[in-house]
């Protein structure tokens, strides 16, 4: 039987062909190592998800057939993968015997090589009993561990951002959003995945009729790779380095009235117009520890550092429109100490209820 290359060979050959490249330029980074090699190892097994399906539309199992059960897809890797990425990430490094979540995806590898290396006739007659149970039980199992670990991943880093909003006030460019969001869909997925199959038992939809959901496992996996290769540029600080030393046991301050104090301070000298400003560094600048302005600001005033620093910045930026400063928005924000235009943008509705536009247009004579 000759091979076809029609449009569904093609467009997943598209896709493995951009996924392993990014795996390799991945593989081969030096900055955050565990999390891009976890990466890296995330983007060649969902390649391998897809490759079945690559090489069966192209012909490749009705002409060796021989290929049958080869190893090429372990899904069971797919959810355990995304939570290490996002603990090497976040922490650093994997948990303790982090290799442990790895177990389920080992069991599947070690299956589909046993069943592989069986002699055709036995192979055949294996296929014929467990191949359309064993695809059912499959989707179940990784449904499951989807939500598990979906639900590891959202709290850590759930964790890891009200970390970053009492430590940073640049917290919007390490809020790691777009791996929530990836998680969230690809849990989404696999409960589709799941039903898929499952519908599929009982009323057949043909190799054809899952094309779609192979296409979207593709474009999750290609979003993940992109946003991973844009995203892990940023220094991202670690969970370590984002502690809050304890303070001194004494006498309880007044923290509303410290925290007054050194609002006050940090506008009259401007401290707050520093771009990557830290809560270590401003507790320095104002002759204190990092606890103690934490609680100022927290228990003082009803704010985290982040939501604090922002708000002085976005003070400035209407007090600047207020003086009917024609510079352009952005150019006003950058003086005033964001990093971007999307962290501006966001802090300035949080802070006045609307737009920075809406309050220029507001503002005019």
């Amino acid at each position: 039987m000759e091979l076809l290359f029609g449009w569904r060979a093609a467009a997943l050959t598209v896709a493995a062909a951009i996924l392993l490249p990014l795996a390799g330029a991945l593989a081969t980074s030096i900055r955050h190592r565990s999390a891009t090699r976890t990466l890296a190892a995330l983007l060649v097994v969902m390649t391998g998800v897809i490759i079945p399906w690559l090489i069966g539309f192209a012909g490749f199992y009705d002409r060796w057939w021989w290929l049958t059960f080869a190893p090429f897809s372990n899904a069971l890797f797919v959810p355990p993968l995304l939570y290490l990425h996002a603990c090497a990430l976040v922490t650093g490094r994997w948990p303790d015997r982090g290799w442990r979540h790895l177990l389920p995806g080992f069991a599947q590898f070690v299956y589909q090589g046993a069943a592989f290396l069986l002699p055709l006739p036995r192979k055949q007659r294996w296929a014929d009993i467990a191949f359309d149970a064993g695809e059912t039980i499959l989707a179940v199992l990784l449904a499951i561990s989807f939500l598990v670990y979906a639900r590891r991943t959202i709290q850590l880093l759930r964790h890891y951002r009200a970390a970053l909003a009492q430590n940073r006030s640049d917290d919007a460019r390490f809020a790691t959003a777009w791996l929530a969001r990836t998680v969230i869909a690809f849990t989404a997925l696999a409960l589709i995945w799941a039903g898929v199959l499952l519908f599929n038992a009982v009323t057949p939809l043909g190799y054809k009729g899952l094309m779609p959901l192979y296409l979207a496992i593709a474009g999750f996996a290609l979003y993940l790779g992109i946003a991973g290769w844009r995203y892990l540029a940023l220094p991202f600080p670690t969970l370590d380095t984002l502690r809050i030393t304890a303070a001194v046991p004494g006498p309880t301050p007044d923290w509303p009235e410290r925290g007054r104090k050194w609002e006050a301070l940090t506008r009259e000298n401007g401290w707050y117009r520093e771009e990557a400003l830290t809560l270590r560094r401003l507790a320095s600048l104002l002759a204190t520890n990092e606890s103690y302005l934490s609680r100022a600001l927290n228990e003082g005033l009803g704010r985290s550092f982040s939501a604090f620093i922002n708000g002085l910045r976005c003070e400035d930026v209407a007090h600047a429109l207020d003086r009917q400063d024609a510079r352009p928005l952005l150019a006003i924000a950058l003086e005033a100490g964001f990093a971007s235009k999307a962290s501006f943008n966001r802090a300035f509705q949080l802070r006045y209820g609307q737009s920075p536009s809406s309050y220029r247009k507001a503002h005019i004579p």
